[in-house]
């Protein structure tokens, strides 16, 4: 099988495009513990993804996308404690998704499924929080100290979705799952994992 996938991908003509992409992020996180799973009240909170891609075509149905994005992740959790108080955690990653991307090609339009791993890294983040006129905000610490920090700058994940492409724009829309647990603290069974939905659009260069 190996053989026969190494000869097909000799005799194709690989098609390579480079494009830019940003678009609207909506994320949310997986936070428990053994006692409970405290992230049942948090909501998404919007964001954005921006960045470069590079595409290496093989045929007409499979290519290979890698990206490196300004991904925001995080959440919004909202009446904290029963006070009329809203956080919100915004937490900026740097990404390199690399997906495999299989579909065919519909007139002018190509349909596209999207499937592959991921990985990333915090650079940023800032806890907010809002009660009436009167606001608070508070840096992200990075790190592995379980007293210290709030977060561990590693994740990684797997990532699928759906698309099109009509001439050379693009349109997308996916799902990461954060498979790292991010929580600097693991005591308890402590949890934290990122989830994130994307919407984005793109324009590609070359054929």
């Amino acid at each position: 099988m190996l053989f026969s996938l190494l000869t097909f991908i000799s005799m194709q003509t690989f098609a390579q495009k480079f494009g830019v992409q940003g678009g609207v992020n909506l994320a949310n996180m997986l936070a428990k513990d053994d006692e409970a799973t405290y992230s049942d009240d948090f909501t998404m909170n919007m964001g954005y993804n921006a960045g470069v891609t590079f595409e290496l075509g093989f045929g007409d149905l499979i290519s290979l996308e890698a990206g490196i994005l300004a991904e925001t992740k995080g959440f919004k959790w909202e009446n904290v404690m029963g006070m009329d108080v809203t956080t919100k955690v915004n937490l900026l990653y740097i990404d390199v998704p690399v997906l495999l991307k299989v579909g065919p090609t519909l007139g002018p339009v190509k349909i596209f499924g999207a499937a592959g791993p991921y990985i990333g890294y915090g650079v940023t983040g800032k806890f907010k929080s809002e009660s009436g006129d009167q606001s608070e905000t508070q840096d992200v610490e990075w790190g592995s100290d379980a007293e210290e920090s709030d977060f561990k700058p590693l994740d990684y994940g797997a990532k699928f979705g759906v698309g099109a492409e009509f001439m050379k724009f693009t349109f997308g829309a996916y799902y990461a799952l954060g498979l790292a647990n991010i929580s600097p603290s693991t005591e308890g069974g402590a949890k934290i994992n990122n989830k994130v939905i994307s919407i984005s659009l793109g324009y590609k260069f070359g054929k």
